[in-house]
């Protein structure tokens, strides 16, 4: 990765802490709740806001899921015009009527993946379901918002918002990078 870090993992630690506990605040009873990771990056983050909450409540365990969504709108090759999500059997098998969901993501850009779980979501019956992002770049086109939002980022179109996370990558890091014009199809 060319460039420096924006943000660097001991402020991305404490970040995530604050998320928790603002999290934490929506959510009355851990016994109903459900953490959801959205794959890749927001998996990772999931399970670390799903640690930070086990120690405030003083449970072992806080059930989690992961969803596959796949829209790359933040990436320099749009592979889906559609955005589409991946049920796994994993997922099939949990029971969500009734439930509270927090979902979990590292990048809320135009909104498409967190409308696009918030569906799936609403369709197998959860009672709640708010949102947690690492990075809001504030320009979403959708009618989505973080409920929990760990940083905001407004920054220019033909930039991306490049959040590093282990064990996909080596350091907990943010960087912002920009990409030619030649690059963006349809914007």
């Amino acid at each position: 990765m060319s460039g420096r870090a924006f943000y660097r993992s001991d402020e991305l630690e404490g970040c995530m802490a604050g998320m928790a506990r603002r999290a934490y605040g929506l959510f009355p009873d851990p016994s109903t709740l459900l953490v959801v990771g959205i794959l890749r990056r927001g998996a990772p983050l999931a399970d670390r806001l799903c640690a930070h909450l086990r120690g405030m409540w003083g449970v072992e365990r806080i059930e989690r899921l992961d969803l596959d969504i796949k829209r790359y709108a933040d990436d320099l090759t749009l592979l889906f015009p559609q955005t589409r999500l991946r049920e796994a059997g994993e997922a099939q098998a949990i029971e969500l009527a009734g439930r509270s969901v927090l979902l979990v993501d590292d990048v809320l850009y135009e909104g498409h993946s967190l409308l696009r779980a918030v569906e799936w979501l609403s369709r197998r019956g959860a009672a709640a379901v708010r949102s947690a992002v690492l990075v809001d770049r504030a320009c979403a086109r959708l009618p989505m918002k973080a409920d929990v939002a760990g940083i905001t980022l407004e920054v220019a179109p033909l930039q991306i918002v490049d959040v590093h996370v282990p064990p996909y990558e080596s350091e907990f890091e943010i960087y912002i990078n920009r990409r030619e014009e030649k690059d963006v199809r349809g914007s």
